[in-house]
């Protein structure tokens, strides 16, 4: 599972003596420099992985998860559309793990198959069909059509895949 941290980059107003930047590796001699995600950065480094946006300057947040540093639009592109379940509709938290099936998002506890009420978890089999989900024995007709079918996947971001 892959966690998320949601936070405020904090601008220091002194030099970086003796830091080295998390971003390019750097000594940061600058007048301004940035602290989050419990390191530091030249004002210029601490950008969002995907649309490059300097982060101390676009936003007041900063998102990470799975290794990324993001801004609030590309974390919800790749992590959520709505922050809002769409099971329950109740919102989702950043720090929390959801489950996603064709780019709807769930907590944990609401990714449920809709006959048997029983929860899906990583791995299991599952059909998504017309915004519901449906356990591998529960699809309606009883035939399992290939293509239908997919493994449950978490909202963690395979090594392998390109979410940029």
């Amino acid at each position: 599972m892959v966690n998320s941290r949601v936070e405020a980059p904090t601008v220091a107003v002194m030099g970086g003596a003796g830091r080295s930047c998390a971003g390019c590796g750097g000594r940061i001699s600058d007048r301004f420099l940035l602290f989050s995600m419990e390191r530091y950065w030249h004002t210029r480094c601490l950008k969002c992985s995907c649309c490059h946006a300097q982060l101390g300057e676009y936003s007041s947040i900063c998102y990470s998860k799975g290794g990324m540093i993001l801004c609030k639009n590309d974390y919800i592109r790749l992590f959520g559309h709505s922050g809002a379940c769409s099971a329950c509709g109740q919102s989702i938290p950043a720090s929390e793990m959801v489950m996603r099936a064709q780019g709807s998002v769930y907590h944990l506890k609401c990714f449920t198959c809709a006959t048997c009420r029983n929860r899906l978890v990583p791995g299991d089999r599952f059909h998504y069909i017309n915004g519901t989900i449906f356990c591998e024995h529960d699809r309606p007709g009883g035939v399992l059509l290939s293509g239908h079918s997919a493994p449950l996947q978490t909202n963690g971001i395979m090594s392998d895949q390109k979410v940029c």
